[in-house]
């Protein structure tokens, strides 16, 4: 038992010299890259991974966002765009189908056609 007590002791021991050490050389660690050897940095590198693919994420999902909505202001652009021109086609279409307007294309093209005088009679 005093060996299993000894090596636990030596560990905890060992962990608190580590952890003084960091704390007293951290940026001087962070800079010469000592830092990434260290036990208390190897058991924090799942997290740092898991952390780091998080915000790989984000920014992903942020650059898609900011694409998506980039694309819809341009579509509704376009879709106002058209329906304008439909609107105007309309209007073109319903003056120049006018009886009045039929008649000057008519008489303008030189076409031996006549407006017919008698009204149009009911099959019963």
């Amino acid at each position: 038992m005093t060996k299993e007590k000894d090596i636990e002791f030596v560990d905890v021991k060992a962990e608190q010299a580590e952890k003084a050490e960091l704390k007293k050389n951290s940026i001087k660690g962070y800079i010469n890259g000592s830092i990434l050897g260290k036990k208390v940095f190897s058991k924090q590198l799942p997290f740092l991974i898991f952390c780091t693919v998080l915000i790989v994420c984000y920014i992903a999902n942020k650059y898609h966002a900011e694409y998506t909505l980039r694309k819809t202001v341009k579509l509704q652009e376009e879709l106002d765009e058209l329906r304008a021109e439909s609107i105007a086609t309309a209007a073109e279409l319903m003056f120049s189908s006018r009886q009045s307007q039929v008649f000057k294309m008519v008489q303008e093209q030189g076409l031996s056609l006549k407006e017919s005088t008698v009204p149009p009679k009911m099959i019963k």
